[in-house]
């Protein structure tokens, strides 16, 4: 019996230092990735930024260190792409928001977006305040709530307590919905992977898919575009502005 208390003593040990392991290593990293940065060595602290990502897995902090280096080194495409990464992983951000700004003004292209109806720019503006996991959050807080609510509305004797449930179950409803509402489409934003960052220096958008068609724009790297579809080697892309053609796939690179 003494054996084998030692034994699961041991593996939980083990455990625990497997554990460890990593979060200390990738500490260090981090560290040393700063560390890089400060001392103005951009592009090493770009590899070991990138490193990261590749052995770690995405992360809000990370993309958006890693744009803050590529902005440094004067790369402005790569700058971009990494602060919108870091922008969907954290889409309430102020400064990611602001650095992203700072990042587009030194892009080429100045594509004034297409007008869009209030109600959609409302429902992104508020949507945008947190990530998936807190709108999840939210949502299962204001259900609970809810729940509660309906049962003193129910059960109680008491007229005002029946009032103020029916009033907050029905508040906590609403709150409810529109969690689960703004979560789903942050995670589709998340995971659709339909806008992409121009990153050839010079790339011009076609009336179709083949070298041949007609020349409608030409843009430049660090330029957003939405991609609707691919054939072959070309994607169709929507540019702010609403304007549509194609281009190589090549060329982009998606978020």
């Amino acid at each position: 019996m003494v054996i084998k208390q030692l034994f699961i003593k041991f593996c939980l040990f083990l455990l625990a230092l497997a554990s460890v392991g990593p979060a200390a290593a990738q500490d260090a990293a981090l560290k040393e990735a700063e560390v890089a940065y400060t001392k103005e060595d951009y592009k090493t602290s770009i590899q070991l930024y990138e490193g990261l990502l590749k052995n770690n897995g995405e992360s809000a902090e990370v993309y958006y260190n890693l744009g803050n280096a590529y902005y440094k080194d004067g790369q402005i495409a790569p700058a971009i792409l990494n602060y919108e990464r870091a922008l969907l992983l954290a889409p309430g951000d102020k400064d990611i928001r602001f650095n992203l700004q700072l990042a587009k003004a030194r892009a080429v292209d100045k594509i004034e977006p297409a007008g869009q109806f209030f109600l959609a720019k409302w429902f992104e503006s508020v949507r945008d305040l947190a990530a998936t996991d807190t709108w999840g959050a939210v949502g299962i807080t204001a259900f609970l709530l809810f729940l509660v609510s309906t049962v003193v509305f129910l059960f109680s004797k008491v007229v005002t307590f029946k009032k103020a449930g029916f009033y907050v179950a029905l508040l906590m409803l609403v709150v409810t919905v529109l969690a689960n509402v703004f979560g789903f489409s942050q995670k589709e934003a998340l995971t659709s992977h339909a806008e992409a960052i121009i990153f050839a220096p010079t790339v011009t958008v076609k009336s179709s898919p083949d070298a041949s068609g007609t020349d409608l724009v030409v843009l430049h790297e660090g330029t957003k575009v939405a991609v609707r579809s691919t054939l072959g080697d070309w994607s169709e892309v929507v540019l702010e502005d609403g304007n549509v053609g194609w281009m190589p796939s090549q060329d982009i690179v998606i978020i």
